[in-house]
């Protein structure tokens, strides 16, 4: 069995500066070559539709209704700070829109009540796992880049949010299994919109309680070792939160705040052993974009955060086949042996997985030969 080296996560990271992640690098004239901004003017440039199942008209168009509540009111999940996602709206107006005194602030005597709480409102909004955590300042973006301005300015959050509250937010299954087709864009659409959505509201709700609330998504932060110390789960090879319940199957978005919270633990379920020995996310990306190699503390390039052991993947790799999919791809999530539904089957491999590492090599043949993974027709989700 394949053994780690160290453990995954260990290591020292710098902030990242948001301008060098692969979703800004193609938008930024300034700091990319030819290369990464064809890249992005293929990815980023109007569709074009034809007959073949998955990629027609109908199919993206169902795709983008799916992430209209992100385009449209989360102002792109990359910006921060603007659209649902505001961090300090005028306290009068809001008092006024909401026919509440201004100034009042909920007294909070027991954060532990209060922490059970949070996450109960934000699970009835619609967050399908919620963590709490102490907000670890490495994780913050060192700088904020607006793919549209190209402004780029320090990001610098007030030392008086000391908590993450981190959700993560189901994307569905049937979708997800036709990767790389247009239903799978649809599946992500459909967190990226439940994160606009469930964070600006859950901030909403902090904010009547008189105290302050900063909602983001893939903006300002990194989500996923924030993720990870919230206790939602573990990172896997393909670079991607893997949770206990629905795998990589997730979107992350986060709302730091004042409020005086008390935080999880970090989890461990046996996620590394197994992507150590698995390697299906690797096998199956159609760019060669996640590594079968051992972990390392060395990125593959600028868009990755040196310093951490852990699998990076090549993002320029993963855009580039974005890019002549003509849409995205899902199909490390789509694959991944923890990508399943909650059933007592699949409950008692997750056991195994933690509990019996040395019949990690078994579950893996028998969740090919079981056919888990396996692409969907478009066509038959619908029927």
């Amino acid at each position: 069995m394949a053994k780690l080296k160290a453990k995954i996560g260990s290591g020292e990271a710098q902030r990242f500066d948001q301008r060098n992640t692969m979703y800004s690098r193609p938008r930024d004239p300034e700091k990319s070559d030819a290369r990464i901004l064809d890249i992005g003017r293929r990815h980023y440039s109007a569709k074009h539709f034809g007959k073949t199942p998955g990629y027609t008209m109908r199919d993206w168009a169902f795709s983008m209704s799916m992430w209209y509540m992100e385009r449209w009111w989360g102002y792109g999940n990359m910006v921060g700070n603007e659209g649902l996602l505001t961090w300090f709206p005028d306290q009068t107006e809001r008092a006024l829109r909401d026919r509440m005194e201004p100034g009042g602030k909920w007294e909070i005597s027991d954060p532990e009540e209060m922490s059970r709480n949070i996450k109960k409102a934000a699970q009835f909004l619609g967050a399908s796992l919620v963590g709490i955590c102490k907000l670890d300042r490495r994780w913050l973006y060192s700088h904020r880049f607006h793919p549209h301005t190209h402004e780029h300015v320090p990001i610098e959050i007030p030392e008086e949010f000391h908590y993450a509250i981190v959700m993560a937010h189901e994307m569905p299954y049937d979708l997800m299994q036709t990767s790389p087709a247009y239903g799978g864009f649809a599946s992500t659409g459909r967190g990226y919109s439940m994160m606009a959505f469930v964070a600006s509201s859950l901030s909403h709700y902090i904010r009547n309680l008189g105290y302050q609330a900063i909602p983001t998504g893939n903006d300002t932060a990194l989500s996923i070792p924030i993720a990870i110390d919230a206790g939602l789960g573990e990172l896997g090879r393909n670079g991607m939160l893997i949770t206990k319940r629905f795998g990589p199957r997730v979107r992350i978005s986060k709302v730091f705040t004042d409020m005086p919270l008390v935080a999880d633990k970090p989890i461990e379920f046996g996620v590394a052993q197994f992507c150590a020995r698995c390697k299906r996310c690797a096998e199956d990306c159609p760019s060669g974009a996640i590594s079968p190699d051992e972990p390392t503390t060395e990125g593959l390039t600028i868009s990755n955060n040196s310093g951490i052991y852990k699998w990076y993947i090549d993002p320029e790799k993963c855009l580039d086949f974005w890019a002549r999919n003509n849409g995205s791809c899902e199909n490390c999530v789509r694959v991944c042996s923890f990508n399943k539904q909650p059933g007592i089957l699949h409950d008692v491999v997750r056991f195994s997985v933690k509990n019996v590492p040395w019949l990690n090599p078994v579950l893996v043949r028998m969740d090919k030969l079981f056919g888990y993974g396996r692409r969907v027709r478009t066509e038959d989700i619908w029927k």
